[in-house]
């Protein structure tokens, strides 16, 4: 099998890509790799070559930092803000991805995306496999509002206007992909691979019939780094007692010296070190008895160790730190964040808040609640019934789609199809 896999958007939509793209070579398959140019690097490093496609992940996260809209009180002014944003680089990416796609039996995309990667690969006649790492499908069980409140929408409105969501994207998307001019065909194959855990959402699993749920990839995402512990950061962890762990992946931080003070305080007054993963966010490294600051990290190896994880909410770093059974706290910025918060909080999992109401008394009243017995108990009874191997199914997923009897392509020195 000939597979393309197209991945855009920040590092937490790559790791999956590289992840995957691991598992289907090491399976014998031919895998090209596409990602944000910005990110095609990080993939080589991490022994996956890649080659970029569509515009600069990171460039689309300022551009959104800096948008007023995205923090106005109005709704509309908000919907509006989201919207423009999903155009952006849409055209791009179905121009890089139709002049990569010939030569592929299959192509593989994230949610981010996923409108043009289905466009390539209805012009090109290949099956399309979709890696959903939230419920985007429209539904009763997941409220379409994420605060306390949107638990009481009754199902079948919250399933409507779901779908009106979706049909707003939709309609937003249409001009930029009608600019490929391009002409469709049906395609010969497509699954939904469900790469979270659904049993976040209670009931989901029922209306989602034959989506392909893989519980465990965001998992195996967010221990993306195993292996690739820093040796001084190992030998600080032994050096004295659990820390509290706080980073924001790609999101961008408004004052990160500010945010650095905040979180020494908080965790002085507890009595307790402070990890910090600067992420994206522009913080200088720092390795000192109480606190150290470091770009990333192996969530997997370093989550067991520390008493409380502090994050955004990305979907792999929430998945990590409950397959690690630390709690959480949940401080989100955008997109599926808030959701991941509220499911986990209705769950007795963890304590969340947007993060721009963080501020010292919040964080220290949100780990004080964390920290109390019953979340700890639930937290380590989740993490002992939590499946691993979700890399693995999401592939036999994506092989499901055309028969094993396709001979094995030749490859250049990239792993590509020649």
């Amino acid at each position: 099998m000939r597979a393309l896999l197209a991945f855009t958007g920040s590092r937490g939509d790559a790791q999956p890509g590289i992840l995957l793209a691991r598992e289907l070579r090491a399976r014998g398959h031919a895998v090209t790799l596409a990602l944000s140019p910005n990110l095609a690097g990080f993939a080589t490093a991490h022994g996956i070559p890649a080659v970029g496609f569509g515009r600069d992940s990171a460039e689309l996260l300022r551009t959104q930092h800096e948008d007023r809209r995205f923090r106005s009180p109005s709704p509309r002014q908000r919907m509006r803000a989201v919207l423009d944003l999903q155009r952006r680089g849409v055209s791009e990416a179905v121009r890089d991805l139709l002049a990569l796609a010939p030569g592929h039996d299959v192509l593989v995309t994230g949610m981010a995306g996923e409108e043009a990667a289905e466009k390539v690969a209805r012009r090109v006649g290949i099956p399309l496999a979709a890696v959903h790492f939230f419920p985007i499908h429209p539904s009763r069980a997941v409220p379409v509002v994420p605060a306390a409140w949107g638990a009481r929408i009754p199902g079948g409105l919250n399933r409507r206007i779901w779908s009106g969501l979706r049909w707003a994207r939709d309609a937003a998307l249409a001009q930029p992909l009608a600019e490929s001019g391009i002409v469709e065909h049906p395609l010969p194959g497509r699954v939904s691979i469900q790469a979270y855990d659904i049993d976040l959402f209670p009931g989901l699993a029922a209306e989602l019939p034959g989506r392909h749920p893989v519980t465990g990839f965001a998992v195996d995402t967010g221990g993306f780094l195993a292996g690739r512990t820093d040796p001084a950061l190992a030998a600080w962890l032994d050096a004295g007692p659990a820390p509290v762990y706080v980073g924001f992946g790609s999101m961008a931080v408004d004052d990160p010296a500010a945010l650095v003070r905040m979180l020494r305080a908080v965790c002085a007054r507890r009595g307790r070190r402070l990890l910090l993963a600067a992420g994206w966010a522009g913080i200088t490294p720092e390795l000192s008895a109480e606190v150290a600051v470091v770009e990333q990290l192996d969530h997997a190896a370093v989550f067991p160790r520390c008493v409380a994880a502090v994050h955004h909410g990305g979907a792999g770093t929430t998945a990590a730190a409950l397959r690690a059974g630390v709690p959480q706290v949940i401080c989100s910025v955008q997109a599926d964040q808030p959701y991941w918060g509220r499911a986990l909080t209705r769950l007795g999992l963890a304590a969340t808040l947007p993060a721009a109401e963080l501020d010292a008394d919040a964080l220290a009243a949100l780990l004080d609640r964390v920290a109390e017995p019953a979340v700890l108990a639930k937290a380590a009874a989740y993490a002992r019934a939590f499946p691993t191997g979700g890399v693995a199914r999401a592939a036999d997923a994506v092989e499901s789609l055309l028969p094993l009897s396709i001979p094995a392509p030749e490859l250049d020195h990239a792993g590509r199809p020649q």
